[in-house]
């Protein structure tokens, strides 16, 4: 009776697949990450500037950072099915989530604070 309990536990409770969590979470956070160079990095260098400059530096800003985003990627898809659904990866996924989330969140305010810090100095 407790293994048919079981199964009929396993048909409700939806798999997991971290390759694809993963994924999720690197395109979301670089939707963040650019959304927030948008309105916080460009706000600041659109202050001091009138030129095409802050356009061309978003771009370089986003396209630095997606092989990091990309990195995180990468160390899952080489999961295995087996691998993939596996809840032993929970925390391996937790922490790598953590680090995309901070990076997505933070660096552009890393980045604007540096900008400051540059234009106080010249």
């Amino acid at each position: 009776m407790n293994k048919a309990l079981q199964n009929e536990h396993a048909k409700t409770v939806p798999s997991v697949d971290w390759r694809k969590k993963m994924s999720d979470n690197v395109a979301y956070g670089l939707l963040v990450y650019t959304g927030l160079q948008i309105f916080v990095t460009m706000h600041e260098m659109q202050g001091s500037s009138t030129s095409i400059l802050p356009v061309f530096v978003l771009v370089l800003l986003v396209a630095a950072i997606i092989p990091l985003f990309r990195h995180f990627e990468r160390r899952w898809e080489h999961l295995s099915d087996e691998q993939a659904h596996s809840l032993a990866f929970k925390s391996a996924f937790r922490r790598d989530q953590v680090k995309i989330w901070a990076l997505a969140a933070l660096l552009p305010f890393v980045i604007t604070g540096c900008f400051k810090l540059l234009t106080l100095l010249a």
